[in-house]
């Protein structure tokens, strides 16, 4: 999801700036959305993605009727093609801007050049807030396999209705109490009683460090994970645990190596992700609390722990993704191994993402995608890539993260063709974007959604 988002949740705004409550319709244009159909392209001087940009309101609603003057801005290795299929170079301002007027939704074609670089494009008009995306211009190479044995997918019966509630002991320490029809209980509970079955917990190395997402308190380390693990498992609910590998967010904007692992040569740094992966997962089962999946990274299309692990070195990449594989067998063999990238309406960019992974025979179980329809496109875009996906690598899928339309959402995930959608997991319900609680904890109409979703899913 977007970092900005995520830093403030992190902090005493945890409640403020990225908190929805339900609020009144509204039409009123607030900003210009951008959506990449690629983040990734190939540094080939030919390849090329569309982007679309919209004007939308507070509650991400196109504003239709509207007409605005806009600039597109290209900073990178690329050339912007066409705008609504006339030649770009008609509409140039400057050497990396181009003006028009925006109705609707536009559709920018981009050029990619021979630059191993991130591109940066973003659309700005008066009063509205920027539209921005970055991609990543990458040379695959030669694919070389993490290994040569053989590895069937495991698979689960479970259909998932999960969430994702890593703020809820920051949440807690702040003082919030969560409540249901006037009822105080424990947010666990009131998740359980409608509905939901799962629970996804992040992790960061060390995040009590100076620059670490929780600097002093360590929030999301390993010993506030082993108290919250406790506590799912007291429900009665299952564990999806999701390594970041790094002390902060990472997400496809950033995926910064973890302190203790700056200056480790490559081989160094594979021993780590396996040694800490391994460490993690045995003080869980210690205590009775082994995960039943674990996703091996965070939103890693554009890669994790860079530079080394960044999707332009792809062979790295798998090693990383197998170092971290084996930490988790080597405690927990029935775990599943999710591989999660925020893709959710990019069937282009997730077939590369996944096909390099097969080329590389890196093991894992289950695709998860991030759908956010601000970054990932329209619903169809949803259902026809998580459709394509589970078809062309015969594996489980499912939404590993989502905020934006639940009933619609859930009804894609669960209806994946073949029987191979598992379910989903929400994004920090109980007090980010659209939540289905208020700022003071209290249970909104949103969480009523859930118990149909269940009933229609579950049973």
């Amino acid at each position: 999801m977007n970092r900005l988002c995520k830093f403030l949740t992190s902090t005493s705004l945890v409640l403020g700036v990225c908190a929805s409550p339900l609020k009144a319709q509204t039409s009123k244009p607030t900003e210009i959305q951008v959506t990449p159909y690629k983040t990734t392209m190939l540094a080939n001087g030919k390849d090329k993605v569309l982007i679309t940009a919209k004007i939308i309101d507070s509650q991400g609603k196109e504003v239709p009727s509207l007409t605005k003057p806009v600039t597109y801005k290209l900073i990178g290795d690329a050339t912007l093609l066409s705008i609504n299929g006339v030649d770009a170079q008609r509409l140039r301002k400057t050497d990396s801007t181009w003006h028009t007027t925006l109705t609707g939704t536009a559709r920018i074609v981009v050029k990619a050049g021979t630059t191993r670089k991130p591109l940066k494009f973003e659309a700005k008009a008066d009063s509205l807030g920027v539209g921005a995306t970055e991609i990543h211009a990458i040379r695959p190479g030669k694919a070389h396999k993490v290994t040569t044995a053989g590895y069937k997918a495991r698979t689960t019966s479970d259909k998932i209705l999960g969430a994702d509630i890593s703020f809820l002991p920051q949440l807690e320490a702040r003082g919030i109490k969560f409540t249901d029809q006037g009822v105080e209980k424990d947010a666990i509970a009131i998740l359980k009683d409608h509905g939901f079955n799962y629970v996804r917990l992040r992790i960061f190395n060390n995040p009590a460090q100076p620059k670490g997402y929780s600097p002093n308190q360590g929030f999301c380390d390993l010993e506030h994970t082993k108290q919250m693990a406790k506590r799912v498992k007291a429900a009665g609910m299952k564990l999806l645990l999701d390594f970041h590998y790094s002390d902060y967010w990472a997400d496809p904007q950033q995926q910064n190596k973890p302190a203790a692992w700056a200056g480790k040569d490559f081989a160094a740094v594979k021993d780590s992700v396996q040694a800490y992966t391994q460490h993690v997962m045995q003080q869980l089962k210690n205590q009775g609390t082994e995960p039943e999946m674990v996703q091996i990274g965070n939103e890693i299309n554009h890669g994790m722990i860079w530079p080394e692990g960044h999707v332009n070195n792809l062979d790295s990449l798998a090693q990383l993704l197998y170092a971290g594989f084996r930490g988790v067998k080597a405690v927990s063999p029935n775990s599943l191994i999710m591989v999660h990238v925020a893709l959710g309406g990019q069937a282009e960019e997730s077939e590369f993402f996944y096909d390099a992974l097969r080329r590389r025979n890196v093991p894992y179980d289950i695709i998860g995608l991030s759908y956010y329809p601000k970054w990932h496109g329209t619903l169809d875009d949803l259902k026809s890539n998580i459709a394509g996906l589970a078809k062309r690598y015969n594996k489980q899928i499912m939404v590993a993260e989502y905020t934006h339309l639940k009933r619609e959402v859930n009804d894609i995930a669960f209806s994946v063709p073949g029987g191979k959608g598992i379910g989903s997991f929400i994004w920090e319900p109980l007090n980010t974007w659209e939540a289905i609680f208020d700022r003071t904890g209290k249970a909104n109409e949103l969480l009523d959604l859930y118990p149909t979703i269940a009933e229609k899913y579950l049973k």
